[in-house]
């Protein structure tokens, strides 16, 4: 394949579901700080052997590295948090309380969204999961269930709506609608 080509079908096939990668790695895994390293390792591994292999699916074969990729880093990560610092080693460890707190925080928040969102009724999550986590626009939802976007613009704000609700019960925050 040539280059210009190779360049041609990467922006055209993948490219395009940078996005919903991105939602998608974030749910799975829950990191943020190596979303953009997982993504830039994903677009080398796969430059690298599409020459190779043949690719039917691109967001089924990106969705696919990506996994492996974060797959990869959290072993590695996980290696080396129980890799023993040397006696003489002049790295001290503090613990970052403010961080931790945010990270604490930040689970808290997302258990309660997970809550909320499991908590609609089931026609209105598969859409609401599939635009606000899956990132798919509303004409890609409304053919993939056969319905109309009409139908599919009214499940999302009802589940925004309803959302909002769980959350601002739960919290006793008044929240805006986004």
């Amino acid at each position: 394949m040539a280059l210009s080509d190779q360049n041609d079908w990467f922006e055209e096939e993948i490219e395009p579901h940078e996005p919903s990668l991105r939602a998608w790695l974030r749910s799975r895994f829950g990191f943020d700080s190596a979303i953009d390293d997982i993504v830039q390792e994903s677009y080398i591994r796969i430059l690298k052997y599409k020459g190779r292999t043949e690719v039917t699916s691109p967001k089924a074969y990106l969705f696919r590295t990506a996994h492996n990729v974060a797959v990869d880093y959290l072993k590695d990560l996980k290696k080396r948090q129980a890799e023993p610092l040397d006696e003489g080693s002049n790295i001290v460890h503090l613990e970052d309380w403010d961080n931790a707190k945010d990270i604490l925080q930040h689970r808290n928040e997302v258990e309660l969204l997970r809550s909320a969102i499991d908590s609609l009724p089931e026609r209105c999550r598969e859409i609401f999961v599939m635009r606000r986590v899956h990132g798919l626009a509303s004409a890609e939802i409304a053919a993939r269930l056969k319905i109309s976007t009409h139908t599919v613009s009214s499940q999302l704000t009802i589940g925004l709506k309803k959302c909002t609700e769980y959350v601002q019960r739960a919290t006793g925050n008044k929240l805006e609608l986004r």
